[in-house]
């Protein structure tokens, strides 16, 4: 799985790749879902399609799967929660996808460098280093 997520973020440089990670159950099998970043400023910032949004939603229900975790990438940039990645994830104060985790890796010149991951607790998404 995390190799999928990698091979999807070097391929995106130098724009943010940006996708979910799926799961069905508890127990079930994970599956990378790679999605495009349709954001305006690609190099620093991503946004999925609503179609394709529409697309995944419908597909996970169809198999039984959760979006468990989003994952995006920084372009010559720490993986650290930025304040854009906040507004998007949680625009009023809470997150917009409880329960879901946010992996940001972090590409320097095409290679995947740093990946932390970030959960909602206390209020605020704090990061877990991976």
């Amino acid at each position: 799985m995390r190799d999928e997520v990698t091979r999807h973020l070097e391929a995106a440089y130098p724009h943010e790749g940006c996708g979910v990670i799926l799961r069905a159950g508890d127990a079930g099998p994970w599956r990378v879902r790679p999605l495009r970043n349709v954001s305006p400023r690609p190099r620093t910032a991503y946004a999925f399609s609503l179609e394709e949004w529409l697309a995944v939603s419908t597909e996970a229900d169809a198999r039984g799967e959760q979006v468990v975790c989003v994952f995006h990438s920084h372009v010559e940039a720490p993986p650290t929660f930025s304040r854009e990645d906040l507004v998007q994830a949680a625009p009023a104060g809470e997150p917009l996808l409880p329960g879901v985790s946010y992996l940001i890796g972090s590409v320097h010149q095409g290679c995947v460098i740093w990946v932390c991951e970030y959960e909602w607790t206390g209020g605020d998404f704090t990061s877990h280093q991976g």
